[in-house]
């Protein structure tokens, strides 16, 4: 949803509630369970961009400890230009959630749903895929895991998605660029968010 204004509360929920009783917009879901970015996922999200990112965020096992409380926060979110409806949100499957970006003057609106959680000693995190009214289609997962030879830290975004709104595919090169300033956005967040959690 594209909108001219920034949304209230209500619209919002109201929004959110709407969308939770559509299905996912894209085939493949779960498709980014696969750790790397490899062919699996590639043959998974045909005609998808593909993009994968990473950053080392930490270098001991408090560190990852203290990336696992900034995913369940949410922190990979915490920058000016994007904000997450709502925060408060538990990282469960299918929990919705509302992402409203503001971008050249104007808002847009999206909806997703938690399609899996990831849980295990060494890795962390969940993925989302978009849900009809989101102006992509898609899936993303956000992930931290821990390299108990290095002591490595790492911060991890998947996604595979294509334009799903008719204003995405007339600004496809714009919609390309949010998507790579968002990556770059939201590693940084996470690497604050490591230094600051207590």
């Amino acid at each position: 949803m594209f909108l001219l204004t920034k949304p209230t509360r209500a619209e919002i929920d109201s929004f959110l509630e709407q969308a939770s009783t559509t299905d996912l917009s894209y085939p493949d879901v779960g498709a980014t369970s696969n750790l790397s970015s490899g062919s699996s996922i590639l043959t998974a999200a045909s005609g998808y961009n593909v993009d994968h990112n990473e950053l080392k965020i930490g270098d001991c096992e408090k560190d990852f400890g203290r990336a696992k409380q900034a995913i369940r926060d949410w922190r990979m979110f915490d920058f000016p230009w994007v904000e997450l409806c709502w925060p408060s949100i538990l990282i469960e499957e299918d929990q919705n959630v509302g992402i409203l970006i503001r971008h050249f003057g104007f808002y847009s609106l999206n909806a997703a749903r938690i399609v899996y959680t990831i849980d295990e000693a060494d890795w962390f995190g969940f993925a989302y895929g978009t849900l009809a009214d989101h102006g992509e289609s898609g899936e993303e997962r956000f992930s931290v895991r821990f390299d108990r030879e290095t002591g490595h830290v790492i911060y991890d975004l998947l996604a595979f998605s294509r334009p799903n709104h008719l204003l995405a595919h007339l600004g496809y090169p714009f919609t390309r660029m949010l998507q790579k300033q968002f990556a770059e956005d939201s590693k940084e967040a996470m690497f604050r968010a490591v230094r600051t959690i207590g």
